[in-house]
């Protein structure tokens, strides 16, 4: 009882703000570069249409009742005003970017090919490239099963996502993604319900596998040893996708994890609470 009335006192303190927002808004508001902003929308019958520069977003209704678009914010994006445009009466709903710094990471790789490829190669990677922005732009009104998501593997983080990654040297794209660094063989399992978009082997990413969990919400899985889906198959959160090892430009077995909203790809520790400001 006396818990029930230490609870009751608190709450009376909070924000009015935070008591108001939904479970969702509470768990997966970081707007940042990298990150993601839930923007409430209103309690209509129907859920609006949202789209975020030419992307569409994804768009739920949380627990508080009312709809919320949830906008990925690509990691390029500088701090400030940002909108988004939602159908019908609301149409422009603008919120704020702020700004996070991220580390950096330098990598020596013994295959040189791996940092500067040859022609051959680069036409390689384009092809492939263009196959992932595909997978990422595609949208499906069903879904997401749970946006609140489970580990694909269990065991220590190490590079976390939006690390400006020097290889050799020589400055690269930044982590887009979020690294578990656990032994060859561990099984891989999807954290949510979802469609198999991409089972193939990358030049950089090596043995790969996408999966389309619906509105645009979209995870990948790189330098795997093994798949065990396949293409177009549907798949049950907690299902093995495949098992994790070193191949594409990795320098010994992880897991490499990407999330992406709207194409923008963004921190997956958002969703497994585990965000570092």
């Amino acid at each position: 009882m006396q818990r029930v009335i230490a609870f009751f006192i608190l709450s009376l303190s909070w924000p009015a703000a935070v008591l108001a927002q939904g479970y969702m808004a509470r768990v997966l508001h970081h707007p940042v570069p990298g990150g993601v902003a839930v923007i409430p929308l209103g309690t209509a019958e129907q859920a609006p249409k949202v789209f975020y520069g030419k992307d569409r977003v994804m768009v739920l209704r949380d627990s508080d009742q009312q709809w919320i678009a949830v906008v990925g914010i690509d990691l390029k994006t500088a701090a400030g005003r940002r909108a988004i445009r939602v159908e019908g009466a609301q149409g422009e709903v603008g919120f704020q970017v702020g700004a996070k710094n991220y580390k950096s990471q330098h990598i020596t790789l013994k295959n040189k090919s791996q940092v500067n490829p040859d022609p051959e190669q680069v036409r390689r990677y384009e092809r492939e490239y263009k196959e992932q922005i595909d997978a990422y732009r595609r949208f499906r009104d069903a879904g997401p099963s749970n946006v609140v998501l489970d580990r694909p593997v269990t065991g220590r983080l190490s590079s976390p996502f939006g690390l400006r990654r020097f290889f050799n040297g020589e400055e690269r794209n930044a982590h887009s993604g979020l690294d578990f660094a656990v032994p060859a063989g561990t099984p891989v399992k999807a954290p949510a319900d979802g469609v198999v978009t991409i089972v193939a082997d990358y030049f950089f990413n090596g043995k790969t596998v996408f999966i389309d969990h619906g509105q645009g919400f979209i995870t990948m899985y790189c330098h795997l040893s093994a798949f065990q889906v396949r293409q177009g198959q549907e798949i049950q959160r907690g299902q093995v996708v495949g098992q994790v090892g070193a191949t594409g430009r990795a320098t010994g077995p992880h897991l490499h994890w990407n999330v992406s909203l709207n194409n923008a790809r963004v921190d997956p520790a958002i969703f497994i609470n585990a965000f570092q400001p």
